[in-house]
This record gives C-alpha cells, sequence and structure tokens, in this order.
C-alpha cells in the first residue's frame, strides 16, 4: 500500500502538470495567433491611440459645441483630422509631382537647362571643388554629366520608388489611424477605465498613476515634438513654394523627418538659400532668408510652449525611437517612434524612482548610493 501511494501521487502531478502545459501552450498558441491576425493593424491602431489621446481636448470641444450629441461630434472630429492631413499633403505632393514631371520630360526632350554654378563654390570645404566640376559639366552638357554617374542614378530612382510606396502605405494608414482615434474619443470613458484595470493589474494601486503619466507624455511629446516638426516643415514647404523651389514637397518632408529626430530643418534650408540667391533677385532671395531664418528657429519658441509638464527628453531617446521607428514600421513608424520609446522611457524613470523610495523606507533611511 506505502508503494502504490507516492506512484499513484506521482501519476496525479504528472497528469496535472499535462493539463497546465496543455492549457498554458493554447494559450500561448491563441495570443500568437491572434497576434498575427491584428499585426497588419497594429502599428494603425498605435497611431490611432495617439492621435485620440494627444487630440482628445478637440473631441471635447466638439461635443460642448454639437450639444453632446457625440456621432456629429466624432465626425466632425474626423473631418478636421482628414483636413490636417490631405490640406498639406495635396499642396506639398502636387508640386512634387509637378517638379518629377518637369524634370522627367526635360531629361526626355534635352531641354532641361541648368544654371552654371556660382564661382564660390569651389571654395567650400570638402566637397567644393568635386561639386562645382560636376555642377560646371552638367550645366555644359547634363546628359554626358548623368552618363557619369548612371549607376548612382539608378540606385537613388530604387529608393526613390520604395520611398513612395512607403510614404502611400503610411498614408493609408494614417487614413485608418483617423477613424480608431474617432472610435477611441467617442468612447473615453470606457477606454479610460479599461486602460486604468490594465495598469492597476500589472502595477497594484499605482496602476492609475502610472496612466495618467502615459497620457500627459504622450500628449506632450505628440505636440511638442511631432507637432512643432509639422509646423516647421508647413512653413518650409510654403515658403519653397511661393519662391518656385523645385521638388518643395520632398524638400519639405526632409525638413519634417529631420526635425522629428531633432536635427532641425537647416542641413535642407541652407542649400537652398544659397541656390535661391543665385536665382532670384537680390530683395527675394533676402526675404527668403529671413523666412527661412523664422522657420529655423520656431522650434525654440514653440517647444517650451507645447513640450511642457516636465517631461524632459533626451535627444538621443527621440532619434532612436525616429529611426527604429522607421526601421520597424515604416514611415509611419517615423511619429509612432518617438512617442512609443518616450513613454517608456518616462515610465521606465518612474517605476525606479518608486523602487528607490519604497527601499528607502524599507530601510528607514536613505536607498543606497546616496
Amino acid at each position: 500500500m506505502s508503494d502504490s501511494q507516492p506512484a499513484a501521487d506521482d501519476n496525479v502531478l504528472v497528469a496535472t502538470a499535462l493539463k497546465v502545459t496543455i492549457r498554458v501552450g493554447a494559450v500561448l498558441l491563441l495570443v500568437v495567433w491572434c497576434f498575427s491576425i491584428v499585426r497588419p493593424f497594429l502599428v494603425p491602431v498605435v497611431w490611432g491611440i495617439v492621435i485620440a489621446i494627444a487630440s482628445y481636448r478637440l473631441y471635447q470641444l466638439l461635443e460642448g459645441v454639437t450639444g453632446g450629441r457625440r456621432g456629429l461630434a466624432g465626425a466632425l472630429y474626423a473631418a478636421i483630422a482628414l483636413l490636417v492631413l490631405l490640406v498639406p499633403v495635396t499642396l506639398l505632393g502636387g508640386t512634387l509631382v509637378s517638379g518629377v514631371r518637369t524634370l522627367a520630360v526635360g531629361l526626355a526632350e534635352g531641354t532641361l537647362d541648368v544654371p552654371p554654378p556660382p564661382v564660390t563654390v569651389a571654395d567650400w570645404p570638402l566637397i567644393g571643388e568635386a561639386l562645382y566640376q560636376f555642377w560646371q559639366e552638367a550645366s555644359d552638357n547634363l546628359e554626358l554629366a548623368l552618363a557619369k554617374i548612371q549607376t548612382q542614378v539608378a540606385a537613388i530612382g530604387r529608393w526613390l520608388l520604395g520611398f513612395i510606396g512607403g510614404m502611400l502605405l503610411g498614408l493609408l494608414q494614417f487614413f485608418v489611424a483617423i477613424f480608431i482615434a474617432m472610435a477611441l474619443v467617442m468612447n473615453a470613458s470606457s477606454g479610460e477605465r479599461i486602460a486604468g484595470a490594465v495598469a492597476v493589474s500589472f502595477a497594484g494601486k499605482d496602476g492609475w498613476a502610472y496612466t495618467e503619466l502615459a497620457v500627459n507624455t504622450i500628449r506632450s511629446v505628440a505636440k511638442g515634438i511631432i507637432g512643432v516638426s509639422l509646423i516647421q516643415a508647413t512653413l518650409a514647404g510654403l515658403g519653397f513654394v511661393v519662391v518656385g523651389v523645385p521638388a518643395a514637397g520632398l524638400l519639405a518632408f526632409v525638413c519634417l523627418i529631420l526635425s522629428v529626430v531633432q536635427i532641425g530643418p537647416a542641413l535642407v534650408l541652407i542649400p537652398v538659400v544659397i541656390y535661391q540667391f543665385t536665382v532670384l533677385e537680390t530683395q527675394w532671395a533676402v526675404l527668403f532668408l529671413v523666412w527661412c531664418v523664422l522657420v529655423g528657429i520656431s522650434d525654440n519658441i514653440l517647444k517650451p510652449i507645447f513640450l511642457g509638464r516636465g517631461v524632459d527628453l533626451p535627444m538621443l531617446v527621440v532619434f532612436m525611437g525616429a529611426i527604429g521607428g522607421v526601421l520597424t514600421s515604416g514611415i509611419l513608424g517615423l511619429f509612432v517612434g518617438p512617442v512609443v520609446l518616450a513613454l517608456g522611457y518616462t515610465l521606465f524613470l518612474a517605476w525606479s524612482a518608486e523602487a528607490r523610495a519604497q527601499m528607502q523606507r524599507a530601510d528607514g533611511g536613505t536607498a543606497p548610493g546616496e
């Protein structure tokens, strides 16, 4: 009897372990399966959450104006968001398409005229002499000059095609994200309860505080980094359009990328200003220079206004978020990446501070390292 009892207990233990393993495996399989299904919508959903949190006060204002009619307020909210998306895309995209068409026709018909370079270009450090010689060759015989860099031109062409495809996909994802954001703001109360319950289940009684911190971080980063970058790029693009800069849309988008990664649009503005001094009358070139200077320093004025509430983010966090976002999620990741990484960075600091405070309370004195 004594020998059979341990054997029976072992059988029960093995059966229980097998049941638990099967259940855990089934749950993991279900989670992986669900993730594979929703994975194509993951970036639009995350971006929709970011948009909803950053612009919830706009929805509240619209709901008040419409007398509490949520459906009408949601429709107006989506319409405004689409206008904010479509107007800059239409203006800048139109100039980009026009510039590409003009370039293609000029190359095909041999009518493209490249002005000779200013003599001062040869004095630029490092690249001045080589740039001046190539520019002069392009001015004399553009077809011959392009033939010398045919491999590089083909590589740039392939990159542009992929870039345009990524932009179109990003616009489609952003379009979907707007309607996800509309649904979220219209059901903000239930969404807040669900988010709070999930946060409490993971972080205990401090879950609500972390939820509020996450909301404030998303709003600050979305306005202070993404919002300011969009304003800078739009202002730069308008200046390019007014003075007739070729491929104004593409240059404005490059300004947007540089602003998001915290480098600034000066890398685009300075060459464009130099070029305009060679083709515009002096007074118009000076006015364009003043406009570009205002665009370049506008972030110093706008960021303290929008990036507030004590959210102090290192440049490296924003830069890694933008680059990593592009590599993992395409062009839309340029905007989602900094927000998500900044959120993780801020929450990590909050958790670290809370852990140190708990250690200090437990020791009844000073935390280690102080």
